[in-house]
C-alpha cells in the first residue's frame, strides 16, 4: 500500500478524513480507509488503512490493516500488515505489527511486537515430529 514516492497512493478513495482544524471525541470503527489531520480522542479500528498526518494528534488506541504515522500517537497501535513511521511521528504507547520501517526522528516510548500469520494461528511452536525431523 505504502512506497517511499507516495505513501498515501491508495488514500484518494478515503472513506473518512478528520481535516486539520478538527477535533472529535469518540469510539470509531468502521471498514474504509481513515486520514487524520487534525485531532481524536477515544478509539479508532478500521479493516481498511489508516494515515495520521505529521500535525495529527491521536489519543486513542487504533487498529488497521496498514498505516502510516507521521503524527503524535498517544495509546497502542495494532497494525495486522505494514506499519509505516514517519520521521516526525511521535508513538506513546505499545505497538503491534506485522511489517515495519521507522524513518530516522521518529520517536517510539513503548513496547514493539512483531506479530505474524504464524504466531497468530499458533504455528511457532514446533511440533515433537517436527524436531524428531531435524535431528
Amino acid at each position: 500500500m505504502f512506497n517511499k514516492e507516495n505513501k498515501i497512493e491508495k488514500f484518494k478513495d478515503a472513506e473518512t478524513i478528520i481535516g486539520a482544524s478538527i477535533k472529535v471525541k469518540g469510539n470509531f470503527q468502521g471498514q474504509g480507509n481513515i486520514i487524520i489531520e487534525g485531532t481524536l480522542e477515544g478509539s479508532l479500528k478500521t479493516d481498511a488503512n489508516l494515515f495520521i498526518g505529521d500535525r495529527a494528534k491521536v489519543v486513542a488506541s487504533v487498529e488497521s490493516q496498514d498505516a502510516a504515522v507521521n503524527g503524535e500517537v498517544k495509546g497502542n497501535i495494532k497494525v495486522h500488515g505494514y506499519l509505516a513511521l514517519g520521521g516526525t511521528a511521535k508513538i506513546f504507547g505499545d505497538i503491534q505489527y506485522n511489517e515495519l520501517s521507522v524513518e530516522k526522528g521518529a520517536v517510539i516510548n513503548g513496547q514493539l511486537l512483531m506479530t505474524t500469520e504464524e504466531h497468530r494461528r499458533g504455528d511457532h511452536k514446533k511440533t515433537e515430529e517436527q524436531i524428531e525431523e531435524v535431528e
